[in-house]
């Protein structure tokens, strides 16, 4: 009967905890799950330690010391794009890459490079500029797969030689 009474006191502590808890400001409650999960992964090890189970932890710990070893000269390779792929996670709202290609699609192009790009000879006419366009539009649109870069590039070029062809 004892039991029951406990069992019934922590709930009632439990529940007025839990709505205290829930009424502070998020900051707050964030600190305090923090604070909770660590105190109880210390009583977890202590336990473990003092009851002399511990064993499984420490060899897990040596097999990932180990693996870690191995695969470091791996991540180092692959460090610039994992940061890459960081930075696109933590931005969220705007791709790094997105960020790249408006900075680079506001440089200035030459009339040449224009050219170039659409693959046009000097003196082409509108027509020969808006197909020229509309055809590599259609490869490397970002839609069909292609490269968002290119892609506003292409459009730059056409839009500077349609202003000199008018």
């Amino acid at each position: 009967m004892v039991r029951i009474y406990l069992a019934i006191l922590a709930l009632a502590v439990f529940f007025w905890l839990l709505r205290g808890f829930l009424s502070r400001p998020p900051e707050v409650v964030a600190r305090y799950i923090k604070l909770i999960i660590a105190v109880f992964i210390g009583l977890v090890l202590l336990y473990l330690g003092a009851t002399g189970k511990l064993n499984w932890l420490l060899a897990f710990l040596g097999i990932l010391v180990a693996a870690l070893t191995r695969f470091v000269p791996a991540l180092l390779y692959y460090a610039p794009a994992l940061q890459k792929l960081w930075f696109m996670f933590k931005s969220g709202k705007q791709s790094s890459e997105a960020r790249h290609y408006s900075r680079s699609s506001n440089a200035a192009m030459s009339v040449e490079e224009a050219y170039e790009i659409l693959g046009l000879k000097q003196g082409a006419t509108r027509q020969d500029i808006i197909a020229a366009h509309r055809k590599l539009m259609q490869k490397l649109h970002p839609d069909r797969g292609g490269s968002g870069y290119l892609s506003s590039k292409i459009n730059q070029a056409k839009d500077l030689l349609l202003k000199y062809v008018a």
